[in-house]
This record gives C-alpha cells, sequence and structure tokens, in this order.
C-alpha cells in the first residue's frame, strides 16, 4: 500500500511538467521531461549536483537568460525526480517567449547532473499593418505602436496590448464598440520576423442618449446636466444633435461637475461612482452616483499679520461678505487670481512686496458656516536694481530696454511687469508667448533684478501681389522693414541684407500695371527720435500717375476718342508723436504736416477735371491702445480721435468763390475733417474673443461758396484695400458684404458718388473670433461678423441708425513676412440703388492690412 501512495504522489507533482502553456494560433509539443537511457527511480528520488545546463534552438535570445530562468543553474543542487524539472519547464513557458519546450537529462556521472533545454522560438514581429481606419487614424496609431516594432515576440502579450492600445483611442474618438482581430504573414526583411495584420472594425461612433444623476438633492438634473458641457444627451430641441461619446471629454466633465458644484457651496460633493453603458446599437447611456453634502457659507474672515494694509483696506478689495455662498474658487480669485489685477496679492505686488504671501485657513466649521483666517506674510519691500534682457540676436539691448516699464530704483510692481512684456510684445520684433519674466530678489539689500527672456521672430514683411484693376493687371511689390537701422546704414558689416536692431521701421512699395498706372510710396520711423524719450518721428512720401491713354477709368469718356485724360498725385508727410502719461500712459498724442500735389488733365469724378490742386493740412490725433496683443488681442481697447484740418483760404482772401473759375476755386484745397473710431476686444467663454468697433468720418468746409473738397473723402464698402482709390485722395474703409465703395448715399448718382465718394460715414462692427493657430510662426483665427454702415452727402440727412447691414464667416492668418492675410464671405441685405449687384454675397480677399487701423 505505502508503495501505491507513493506512485500517486510522483504522478501528482510531476503533472505541471507535462502542462502545455500556448496561443491559439500554434500548436507546440507537450513539454516533457525526458531522460537519455538514464533510469531514474520516482519512488526514490535523489539529490544530485547540477554539473551544466546547456540550450539549443535559440537564435535571437540570450542563453545565459534563459538557463538562469529555468533556475538549473551550475553548482545547484536538485532532487530528481522532483518539482525543479516541472518547474523549471512552466518558468520557461509563462515568459510566451517560445512555442515549445523540452528539459533533457544528457547524463548522470555519480552525484552530478547535466540538463539540456530544447526550445523553439516564437516569431518576431517585423511590422503592423493597420486595416479599417482613416489614413490620419492610422498614422495615430501606429505612432502608439511602432516602438514595439522589430522588439517584441508575437505572443498573448502583443495581442493583449496592441488591442488596449486601439480600443482606447478609438474610445477617445467615439468609437465606444471596437473590435480587433489579427492575422500573420512572413516579414522578407527581419529573420524569424512576422508582419501582423490588424482588423479594426471601429463600429460607429455613439453618441450620449441620456445622462442620468442619483443621489442629487438640491441640484435638479438638468442642471448637472448643464455643468457636463461635453458629454450632452440627445434631445429633440437640438437642431444639429448631441455631441458624439468621447471618454476623455468625459473625464474631463466630470472633474468640472465637482468643481461646479463646490464653487456653488458644495465643498463635500463627490462622485461615488460612475458607469457608461451601451444604450442601443448607436448610443450610450451614463450614470452618476453624487453625494452632494451640506451647502457651505462664509463666516467671519479675519486678519493676520496685516501691518502695510488696513483690515478695512483689505476687506474691501477682497470683497467677500459674510454670509455668502463658499467657494473656493471665488476666494483664490479675490485673493491672487483676478485678471483684472484687482486682488488683494496684487495690492501688495504692485507696491514692492515681492516675496508677499497670503494663506486662507479654515480654522473653524460650525454646521454651515466656515470661518477663514487670512494669514499673512508682508515681507520687505524690494526696489528694482540691475533690469538685463536675453534672447535678442538681433535688436539691440537699449530698444528693447527702453520700453521697459520696471525702472531701476523704483518699487517693485507686478502690474508694470506685466506691461513690460506686454510694451515689449508690442515692438513686434518678438515672439510675446515667449516673452519670460524672471524676477531675482536679493534679501540681504532689498533689491531685486529683472531679467527679460525674449525670443526675435521674424518681423520683415513682404508684399507681393497681382490683381485685376480699371481693365489691366495690377503688380504689387511691398517691403517693410520693422526693426531697421538708419545709423548702420553706411556700416557694409551691418547688411544682414540690410542694417538691423534699432527698432526703425523702413517701407517701400510699387504698384503699377505698365504705362496706365504707377504708383511708389516710401516711409520711415523712428519710434524714439534721440533715442531718450519716447518722442516718434515719421517721414513717408509718395507719387502717383494714371493716365487711360484716350480712354477714361470710369468710362466718362468716349473710348474711340483721343482725348487724353491723367491724374498725378504727389504728397509728403512728417509727423512727430509722444507717449502721455495723463489721463495714463497708455495714452499717445501725434502730430503730422502733410502736403499734397494733384495734378488734373481732363479727368473726371471730382469738383473739377483740370487743374492743379494743393493740400496743405495738419493733423492732431489723440489715441489710447491697451490691447494685450498687437496681433489677436483677448482683452482690452483701442481708439482713434483724429482732426485734420487746411487753413482757410477763402476766409483769408478777397476771392469771390461764388465766381471764381475752377482753376482759382480749387487752387487750395480747404476741408476741416473729423474721425473717431473704437475697438473693444473681451474674452468669452474658451477660446472665444468678442470685437466690438464703431467708426465715424466727417468731412467738413469753410465757406459754403467754395464748398465741399474735392478729395479727402469716404470710399465704404468692400475690401477697404489701398489701391487706385486711395493714392486718388480718397480714405477707403471696408464694408464686407459690398462690393468695393458701393455703399453710397440714398439718391446719388452711382458713377460719381463711387468715383468721389462721401463727406460723411459711419460703420459698427461686431466679431465673434476664434483662434486655431497661435504660435511663432503664424496666428490665424476664425471670424463670425456682422457689419453696419452708411454714407450721407450733408449732415441734415445723417442718421446713424439708417445703415446698410451684412453678416458673413472668414479666416485671417498673420505671417510675419507678409502680415495679416483673409479671407471672408459677407451677404448684404440692402439693395444699392443703381447698383444691383452690390450687395449680393461678396468675397474678400486681404492682404498686408494694418492691424487695428482706420478700416
Amino acid at each position: 500500500m505505502k508503495r501505491i501512495y507513493q506512485l500517486i504522489f510522483m504522478l501528482l507533482i510531476g503533472l505541471p511538467a507535462m502542462a502545455q502553456i500556448t496561443r491559439p494560433q500554434t500548436n507546440p509539443t507537450p513539454p516533457s521531461l525526458k531522460v537519455n537511457g538514464l533510469d531514474l527511480d520516482y519512488f526514490n528520488p535523489k539529490e544530485y549536483i547540477i554539473g551544466g545546463t546547456t540550450l539549443s534552438g535559440t537564435k535571437f535570445i540570450e542563453k545565459d537568460v534563459i538557463i538562469t530562468l529555468s533556475k538549473l543553474i551550475k553548482g545547484e543542487r536538485v532532487i530528481l525526480p522532483g518539482e525543479a524539472t516541472s518547474n523549471a519547464i512552466k518558468n520557461l513557458w509563462a515568459q510566451g517567449l517560445f512555442d515549445d519546450v523540452e528539459l533533457n537529462i544528457e547524463k548522470i556521472v555519480e552525484d552530478t547532473v547535466y540538463f539540456d533545454i530544447s526550445v523553439v522560438e516564437r516569431p518576431r514581429l517585423g511590422s503592423f499593418e493597420i486595416n479599417g481606419v482613416s489614413k490620419s487614424q492610422k498614422t495615430d496609431i501606429l505612432e502608439k505602436l511602432n516602438e514595439k516594432s522589430g522588439k517584441s515576440i508575437i505572443n498573448d502579450n502583443l495581442y493583449n496590448t496592441t488591442t488596449a492600445t486601439i480600443k482606447k483611442y478609438l474610445l477617445q474618438k467615439g468609437f465606444f464598440f471596437t473590435s480587433v482581430d489579427y492575422k500573420t504573414k512572413p516579414d522578407p526583411t527581419i529573420e524569424n520576423g512576422m508582419i501582423l495584420e490588424v482588423f479594426v472594425n471601429k463600429g460607429r461612433k455613439v453618441k450620449v442618449h441620456e445622462v442620468n444623476f442619483t443621489g442629487n438633492k438640491d441640484f435638479s438634473s438638468a442642471k448637472l446636466r448643464k455643468f457636463m458641457k461635453k458629454t450632452r444627451q440627445q434631445a429633440f430641441y437640438k437642431i444639429f444633435g448631441s455631441g458624439k461619446f468621447s471618454k476623455e471629454k468625459y473625464e474631463e466633465d466630470k472633474l468640472k461637475l465637482i468643481a461646479k458644484m463646490k464653487e456653488r457651496g458644495y465643498m463635500d460633493a463627490v462622485i461615488l461612482k460612475d458607469s457608461v453603458y451601451q444604450y442601443n446599437e448607436k448610443s450610450v447611456g451614463v450614470k452618476i452616483d453624487l453625494f452632494e453634502g451640506p451647502k457651505y457659507y462664509f463666516g467671519n474672515i479675519t486678519w493676520a499679520g496685516n501691518a502695510k494694509y488696513t483690515t478695512d483696506y483689505l476687506e474691501k478689495v477682497l470683497g467677500i461678505e459674510k454670509g455668502e455662498v463658499f467657494s473656493d474658487e471665488k476666494l483664490e480669485k479675490k485673493l491672487r487670481g483676478s485678471a483684472n489685477g484687482d486682488d488683494v496679492s496684487s495690492v501688495y505686488l504692485n507696491d514692492g512686496y515681492l516675496t508677499f504671501n497670503i494663506d486662507p485657513i479654515q480654522n473653524k466649521i460650525h454646521g454651515d458656516t466656515v470661518e477663514v483666517e487670512m494669514r499673512i506674510y508682508e515681507g520687505p519691500q524690494y526696489t528694482n536694481n540691475r533690469i538685463t534682457v536675453k534672447g535678442n540676436t538681433i535688436t539691440n539691448d537699449r530698444v528693447v530696454l527702453r520700453d521697459v516699464r520696471t525702472k531701476p530704483g523704483e518699487k517693485f510692481s507686478k502690474d508694470l511687469l506685466i506691461r513690460t512684456v506686454r510694451e515689449i510684445g508690442q515692438l513686434g520684433n518678438f515672439d510675446e508667448s515667449k516673452t519670460v519674466p524672471t524676477p531675482r530678489p536679493n534679501p540681504a539689500d532689498g533689491t531685486v533684478d529683472i531679467e527679460y527672456a525674449v525670443e526675435e521672430k521674424p518681423s520683415d514683411q513682404v508684399e507681393l501681389s497681382g490683381g485685376f484693376g480699371g481693365g489691366n493687371i495690377i503688380g504689387t511689390l511691398g517691403l517693410t522693414f520693422n526693426n531697421f537701422s538708419l545709423r548702420n546704414l553706411f556700416n557694409l558689416d551691418a547688411y544682414k541684407p540690410l542694417p538691423k536692431g534699432d527698432g526703425q521701421k523702413l517701407s517701400l512699395r510699387g504698384q503699377t500695371n505698365g504705362k496706365y498706372y504707377q504708383s511708389y510710396s516710401f516711409s520711415f520711423s523712428e519710434p524714439w527720435l534721440g533715442g531718450k524719450k519716447p518722442v516718434s518721428f515719421g517721414v513717408s512720401a509718395f507719387t502717383s500717375l494714371q493716365s487711360n491713354g484716350g480712354t477714361s477709368y470710369y468710362g466718362t469718356i468716349d473710348p474711340s476718342s483721343n482725348e487724353y485724360s491723367k491724374i498725378r498725385l504727389n504728397g509728403v508727410t512728417v509727423s512727430l508723436g509722444r507717449r502721455l502719461n495723463f489721463p495714463d500712459n497708455y495714452f499717445q498724442l501725434s502730430h503730422s504736416i502733410n502736403i499734397q500735389q494733384y495734378i488734373l488733365n481732363n479727368y473726371p469724378g471730382y469738383l473739377f477735371s483740370t487743374g492743379t490742386s494743393y493740400n496743405f493740412n495738419l493733423t492732431q490725433e489723440l489715441s489710447r491702445d491697451s490691447r494685450n496683443s498687437p496681433i489677436f488681442p483677448t482683452e482690452g481697447s483701442i481708439f482713434k480721435f483724429t482732426i485734420q484740418a487746411t487753413p482757410p483760404y477763402s476766409l483769408l482772401n478777397n476771392i469771390n468763390y461764388a465766381t471764381a473759375p475752377d482753376k482759382q476755386r480749387y487752387k487750395f484745397t480747404e476741408y476741416h475733417k473729423w474721425k473717431f473710431e473704437t475697438q473693444w476686444f473681451q474674452r468669452l467663454a474658451g477660446k472665444f474673443v468678442v470685437k466690438a468697433q464703431a467708426q465715424f468720418g466727417f468731412l467738413g468746409s469753410y465757406n459754403k461758396a467754395v464748398g465741399q473738397s474735392a478729395f479727402e473723402r469716404f470710399k465704404l464698402g468692400g475690401d477697404g484695400m489701398q489701391g487706385f482709390d486711395f493714392l486718388q485722395g480718397s480714405e477707403l474703409i471696408a464694408m464686407r458684404g459690398y462690393s468695393n465703395n458701393s455703399v453710397i448715399p440714398v439718391g446719388s448718382n452711382p458713377g460719381i458718388a463711387q468715383s468721389s465718394g462721401s463727406p460723411i460715414f459711419t460703420k459698427y462692427v461686431m466679431e465673434l473670433r476664434y483662434p486655431v493657430i497661435a504660435s511663432q510662426q503664424a496666428t490665424a483665427f476664425l471670424v463670425g461678423f456682422a457689419e453696419a454702415g452708411n454714407t450721407w452727402n450733408n449732415f441734415g440727412d445723417f442718421n446713424p441708425f439708417n445703415v446698410r447691414r451684412s453678416v458673413g464667416l472668414g479666416a485671417k492668418i498673420f505671417l510675419p513676412i507678409f502680415g495679416l492675410l483673409g479671407i471672408d464671405y459677407g451677404y448684404g441685405f440692402d439693395n444699392i440703388p443703381g447698383l444691383p449687384d452690390a450687395n449680393k454675397g461678396q468675397f474678400h480677399f486681404s492682404i498686408a492690412q494694418q492691424l487695428g487701423g482706420f478700416n
């Protein structure tokens, strides 16, 4: 009987050696222990010393590693028959590296045993072939999987991890019911390699049919659903349907849900559990079990450690009253997170307290009331010491430092630090998103060194375009150098390709269609005349010539006539500007002297067709610009008020203008011109930004006998791009949804009104903007707009609410080398009498437009 029990016991411990661990795709030989002609007594196990273990059948796997995993290591002791041999085989099978494993006893010499392990390696993964997904999805999946190629063994682990990776990726895309199958085929590029063919059945994207809540008492389910803006359930009133389910967005929404509840005083709110289940083949359901907890309120708020400012003053800045709903988010915003800089922390940081800190302690909670103690560490008051800039490889240090608002010797100010970053961005030579200020306090002497790290970006611009106007092809070449250096003009070593680094602006522009039209302009500006004060200086000049070669541009002359028609314009402008500190330091006042000459020879469209007229005027402009970015502002505003006037010649001479000929009447152009523009920017939810704009322009006269000026009028409608009309003494105002210059006064002659312009205009714009690219290389945003505007011939007809209207969509992109490029489609609602096609759907293209300019 004892021998029978021993036999049963040995059979039981030997069973693992006969176990088979393999994928269904393979049919390996069952593992076994083979003894080469040796007789082992299973009823009398004996202990042996392992004399050595060899490995056969491997090509790519380190032999020593496999022997170590088998634990049949030379010098170790082993009982035969026993568990050591069965465990060795189990250990090797568990690695998933082999299709077959055999353990052989080669020989036994006295008390020493020698083993040989024979294996058949599984194939290696050469590459993946993904089927059943789009090209972009395939690229994304392969990026996540390719790290396995050439390294992995094709086994259960590879199949499982690949399936999990694909399903996780597609789940985030809204594919909830994905299945994955596999096939293999030889890979000729890798020895023992296989190509793993992956067949993906994405199923269909699922929507969220329902979002249900349990455990909510004070919050309605409808209110809670509103908190989850990216996981919206289906409803009949949602015209465009609910959004696709996204696991990633769902996880974000759960966090926002709890944050919104806590913002409303439910500080203990938590999701106990949640589930996403299949509702049907097209949709899923979401169930969330909540714990709301009680609603908390602010109790007494006490202050400790404040010596600089009184408790009463700090309480006014904080603006939280006892009994208000408790909110950590609101408390943090009022302490140090206000976008407007009206928080408690900013009060101290703007007064030099660089190391200021405030710690709100919830030191007592009784019932639903939270008592908060504000523990303040004011620290010393710091003074600015060394101000440095780094990273400016082209722009000279002084160009950056002169716009720095944190001056040495002044108290440290957080507001001025932020303002400096904005001012550096306004220079246009640096990537404003990468301008980083770093204050370095020196506690020993109470000073702070501030370093501004900047990154240069391309700022020069080129305008190269072709267009169609006046029946001819028009070519334009414009070059603008925004970081020019005049003082290095004769320094050949500074040409790269032009001398740069002093922040000056040089612009050259030419436009022609051959002999019929030519225009050339030049401008130069220095923002810091003399280099010590923010006094800007500018000079510009232009000349243009347009002729018809016997045919009038406006078609008022018989094309078969040989009558010659032309207009030449010459002009020079010199300007000075200065930054102001009153009412605040965002204001700027500029003055300019403009001299222009108009020479007309049988040229229609103005109050006279032949003669010479001179326009000598003075211009004053008061402006304020608080935008946080010149390219894509998200907050701030800009306004401009401009007065332009000529001397009142008719009131200073004895000419009878009622009977004077045109040559005398219009020799010296006289007028006074008033313009106003304002723009306001505000960030809405997410990345959306709203822009509101209003413009007004009026051209007046001194003497009724002289009448209104033939030049300096306004032309409303179209893209507002500079071209023929700009160089004919008119100011172009863009209005999308209408063709160029087509918004004319009611009752006007269309041909004359379009060519001469109008003395009064108003325009309103509302835009909703959304950024799609924001980088150093480009800034791009989408635009939805509504516009309204009109023109009038006299103030008696002026009505700012009697306007032509339009709406549309567009896209803008700012490239440093080209400036602002745009395309808009607008639709005008109101007909223009005499111009039947003026208000149909209009595409408008723009290039090198000014940002925030008078357009």
